[in-house]
């Protein structure tokens, strides 16, 4: 097996949103904010490389939406999806397979792209798309809440396209997958959120998605406002940062720009970061 950090690209979200009830004088110690109070996101995706199976875990925000939206969300830098896959010297043709984490725009945009006439068609044509059934029915009839998260742009045509696979078992772990790691199901963000674990060169990496979405989103009580069931979130994120730091799990951080994998210790406060470490330089070739 072989595994790739793909970064899709940066972006920004508004501080307050992304901590929800915790102060700003607490998370921008962690995660400092623009003059829109907006902090920098990363848009980070994991390519896993195991026999004839070449799997990409997310897929970034894409880039076929209006100039207003992504002013709205300020990109920022210089990476994308397509080029970094280059970097990891692959081609989006070469994909088997494109798992989603959760259909929120900023993990599966860069599903589907627009061609020269304006038409909605799958980014790998050669991939099946995975999602959990229970999370494709609440993303295509979403509610009030996330509604704004789940764009049909990004959604719809992967059902017409016939290249949809679903994922049913109700877990909330899940050993047996098409793929070459387990599944942790989580439902405080939203429905049915599928967390990859994978072992990799003697190591245990937890794909933390939005569970933990920056290194200052570790404290437990550092809930997203955009969570749909923050008490669950609560339940969830103590229960998985315990058992990461018990059997020493590492993190692969989906959101974080400035950090790739982190370690956890156990300190008087509860379970924080020890160190980080780039994905390359932690792992050998």
């Amino acid at each position: 097996m072989r595994l790739y950090p793909v970064e899709a690209g940066n972006f920004k979200l508004d501080g307050g949103a992304m901590f929800g009830v915790v102060p700003k004088t607490l998370w921008e110690r962690t995660n400092p904010s623009d003059d829109k109070n907006r902090i920098e996101m990363a848009s980070r995706c994991l390519l896993v490389e195991e026999r004839k199976q070449l799997i990409l875990i997310d897929t970034g925000m894409g880039n076929k939406q209006g100039d207003s939206f992504f002013r709205h969300y300020g990109l920022w830098g210089d990476y994308s999806l397509v080029s970094s896959l280059a970097l990891a010297g692959f081609h989006p043709d070469d994909i088997t397979d494109v798992f989603f984490t959760h259909l929120h725009f900023d993990h599966c945009g860069g599903a589907v792209n627009k061609d020269n006439a304006g038409k909605l068609i799958p980014a790998f044509k050669n991939a099946y798309y995975w999602v959990h059934k229970s999370h494709w029915e609440w993303a295509t009839f979403p509610n009030a809440r996330e509604k704004a998260s789940f764009l049909p742009d990004n959604i719809l045509p992967l059902e017409q396209s016939g290249q949809l696979k679903f994922i049913e078992d109700p877990g909330p772990f899940i050993k047996e997958t098409p793929f070459p790691f387990s599944i942790q199901l989580i439902d405080g963000h939203t429905e049915k959120q599928m967390l990859p674990l994978i072992e990799y060169q003697g190591e245990k990496i937890l794909y933390a998605a939005d569970l933990v979405p920056t290194v200052g989103h570790i404290p437990i009580p550092y809930i997203m406002g955009y969570d749909t069931r923050p008490l669950l979130t609560l339940k969830e994120k103590e229960q998985i940062l315990r058992n990461s730091f018990e059997k020493e799990v590492l993190l692969f951080l989906q959101h974080d720009p400035h950090h790739q994998l982190i370690s956890l210790q156990n300190t008087e406060k509860g379970i924080r970061m020890e160190n980080h470490f780039k994905f390359k330089s932690y792992f050998s070739p």
